[in-house]
C-alpha cells in the first residue's frame, strides 16, 4: 500500500496554524462543542477530505490487485474492475471538491494577533454641556 494524498495533511496544517493548537486538541474542543462553528465546519470537512483519501488508497489498490499481471481475468473480474475505477472516480471528485472549498475558506481566514499586554490610555471623555439657565423675565 503506498502514501495517501497529502492533501488532507496539509489542510490539518494550515487549521493548526489558524487556530494554534494540534489537530487532536482542535478536534477535542469541537466534539465537546459540538455548535455551529468555523472550526466544527472545517473539522468535518477536513474528515470528510481524508474519508474520501483513504477510499481512493482502498479502491485503487484493490484495483491493483485484480488487474495484477499474474491473474486472469474472467467476466466477473471485470465487472469488479469497472467498479474500483468507477469508485477511484467518485472519491477523487470528493476530495476535489472538499480540498478546493476547504482551502478557499482558509484562505479567507486569518489570525488575529493577540493584543498587546498594554491597554493603550483612555481618551478623556469631553467635559459636559452647561445647562441653559432658565430665561429670566
Amino acid at each position: 500500500m503506498s502514501e495517501p494524498d497529502p492533501t488532507a495533511a496539509t489542510i490539518a496544517t494550515r487549521i493548526e496554524n489558524l487556530y494554534g493548537q494540534p489537530l487532536h486538541a482542535l478536534e477535542a474542543h469541537s466534539a465537546a462543542a459540538p455548535h455551529n462553528s468555523m472550526l466544527t465546519a472545517l473539522i468535518g470537512s477536513l474528515t470528510d477530505l481524508q474519508l474520501a483519501e483513504r477510499s481512493i488508497t482502498f479502491h485503487r489498490d484493490r484495483l491493483l490487485q485484480l488487474a495484477h499481471p499474474e491473474r486472469a481475468i474472467g467476466s466477473f473480474d471485470a465487472g469488479h474492475l469497472l467498479d474500483n475505477a468507477r469508485r477511484i472516480s467518485e472519491a477523487v471528485a470528493v476530495r476535489d471538491a472538499h480540498a478546493k472549498t476547504l482551502s478557499a475558506v482558509l484562505q479567507s481566514l486569518h489570525r488575529v494577533p493577540t493584543p498587546a499586554t498594554e491597554t493603550p490610555p483612555a481618551v478623556p471623555a469631553p467635559p459636559p454641556l452647561p445647562v441653559p439657565s432658565a430665561p429670566t423675565r
